[in-house]
Formats: C-alpha cells, structure tokens, sequence
C-alpha cells in the first residue's frame, strides 16, 4: 500500500518539488537498499556504506599526503560544522608529518545578518571560525601553510561572483574536489531552491551562477536550528537569516565531487532520509540544487542507517511504536 492510497493530498505548495507527480515521489521514497547503488554516464557513483564521514576523512588526508608526495597543488572545498572529521584529518597530518604546503581549502559558505553582513571570524557559531579553529588550527605550525591558503567568507569577498573568481583564479578554472552534504531543502552549501538571488530561467543558466548573500528559505533555518552551534533545540530564532555561499558554478567547476549522506538520530528518525532519495534517484533539478552533483564524477557515500526501509505509515502505528 502507498503513502496516498488511502488519503491523496497534494504537498504545501512551498515545499521545492512539490509539483512533482505523487507517483515519483512514491517512486524514490519507495527505493529498496539493494536497488540503491549505482553509477551513471557522467561517472557519478552512490555507494552504501556503515561509515561515510570516516571516508571523508580518509579521502581528505589520502589527498593531502599525495599533494605533499608528489609536490602538487591541491584545491578543495568543504562544508561546515564538521569539527570531529577536521580535528581527525589534522591529528594524523600531525602524526605521520604531512607537510600541507600545496593546499588551498575553501569553506563553502557562512552566516550573513538581515542586512547581508558576513559573521565575523570571532562568531562562535561560525562556520569560517570553526573551518579555522578546528581544521587549519590543529595542524602543527610547521606544517601548514599560510593563512591566506585557507579561504573564508567576509565582508571583503561577499559581492556577487567575487569568492567564485577567488576559488576559479587559485584553482586554474575549478578545485580538485568538493566536499558536500546535502540539506533539508535539497541544498548543497546555502544553494537553496526558489531563491530570489538563484532564480534562473534553465538548469544551464543556473549553473553559471557564483557566489552570492542568499536569503535562507524556512526548511534552512529549521535543519540548522538542529545542529550543535545553536543550542540543537530547535531555536530557529538562533539562526541567522541570511548567508554567503558559494555557486552552482563552483559545484560544477570541480573536477571531483564527494558527498556524504549519514544525518540519523539515535532512534532512526531523519530529516535527511527524504531528500538524500531525491537528489539521488530524482529529476537533475533546480528544485533540488544539490542534484546538479550528479552532472560530474563523484561519489556520494550513504549510510546503512539511511538507506533502511521508510516507516510503516500504511498500516498505521502500533501500540509497541509509540
């Protein structure tokens, strides 16, 4: 039995894919964990894994080491909070003595107030202060580069495109890889759907677009009030309205994508289970940014705890469920 057999209703009008047909939405709600993994023409991969943020931090460090090896710059993007996948990666740099003297890393995005200024580098519940604090500051002195290697948001680089030519001109036209996990709304970075300073007439204009101040849509600000930095109670009056990010175009851009998808609670329940079936086995879409990773080689690494069978709405709840 299906989610709209018994009652039918259209999803509020808001919500991005809410004029796809009820039978996709049943159709990638419904994928089965051995249907899940695959590979497609553009050299996009979906692997099941127990552990995806432990890949991370192995393909991060494999990465660096080689850049230390081989004497070969290396640029990279990542997201943010991740505090324990950074400290982790600086710690065994540390330990096996990975000289970072050839990366560039680039936070993708940061807070921004009603008015578009960027939170400064001293804002606790930063994204720029953690990126610094927990990654570039655990490596030891002697082995990390200079400051200026390690790329934030400010005030300074926040008009349109102007961190998107920052990233393109160390990078040589695109970074070696980004690191990315997707939110609530479908977002990669703060590229949420429906956005007045991301509104495109087609895919291909969308994806031409650099970075920019965006307003957050409401799902953004509800996923983040979840998280550590502002207080994980559902304080969505903690989260600030607005933020930089960066493009579409720099999703695009890079030679290598890695996504991670793992955002489950200990009683199962996820905001993320939903939205991971949809930028993966839905429509390349605006209504979902983060599907645009599929348009490029990369790996998306989803966790067993995700990739399990929905609930079992249809049959209603048991007694033992509650």
């Amino acid at each position: 039995m299906g989610l709209y057999d018994e009652f039918r209703f259209k999803p509020a009008a808001w919500l991005p894919h809410s004029e796809l047909p009820l039978e996709e939405l049943e159709r990638v709600r419904s994928i089965r964990r051995e249907d899940m993994e695959y590979t497609n023409e553009n050299g996009y991969s979906v692997r099941v894994v127990l552990d995806p943020r432990a890949c991370m931090v192995q393909d991060v460090f494999c990465r660096i080491l080689m850049s230390d090896l081989h004497d070969t710059h290396l640029t990279m993007i990542f997201p943010n909070q991740w505090p324990a996948q950074y400290s982790a990666i600086a710690e065994m740099i540390n330990k096996f003595n990975v000289s970072c003297r050839n990366v560039d890393a680039f936070a993708m995005d940061e807070w921004a107030d009603e008015e578009g200024n960027v939170a400064p580098l001293t804002y606790g519940a930063g994204l720029g202060y953690s990126f610094l604090h927990h990654f570039y500051g655990r490596i030891r002195e002697d082995l990390r580069p200079s400051i200026d290697h390690w790329h934030v948001h400010t005030n300074e680089n926040k008009a349109d495109g102007v961190y998107s030519r920052i990233i393109e001109d160390v990078s040589g036209g695109g970074v070696d890889v980004i690191y990315s996990a997707t939110g609530w709304p479908g977002h990669t970075a703060f590229i949420d759907p429906r956005t007045k300073e991301f509104a495109a007439d087609s895919l291909e204009e969308f994806c031409r677009l650099g970075s920019r101040i965006v307003e957050q849509t409401p799902l953004t600000i509800s996923e983040n009030s979840l998280f550590s930095p502002m207080g994980a109670a559902g304080d969505v009056w903690a989260v600030p309205p607005k933020s930089a990010t960066i493009g579409p175009r720099d999703v695009v851009q890079a030679k290598e994508r890695f996504e991670v998808h793992d955002h489950v609670n200990p009683d199962g329940s996820s905001w993320q289970k939903m939205v991971s079936r949809l930028e993966l086995y839905g429509p390349i879409s605006k209504e979902c940014p983060a599907s645009i990773m599929r348009l490029g080689k990369g790996t998306c690494y989803v966790s067993e705890s995700l990739a399990r069978p929905f609930g079992s709405w249809p049959c209603g709840v048991e007694d033992w469920q509650l």
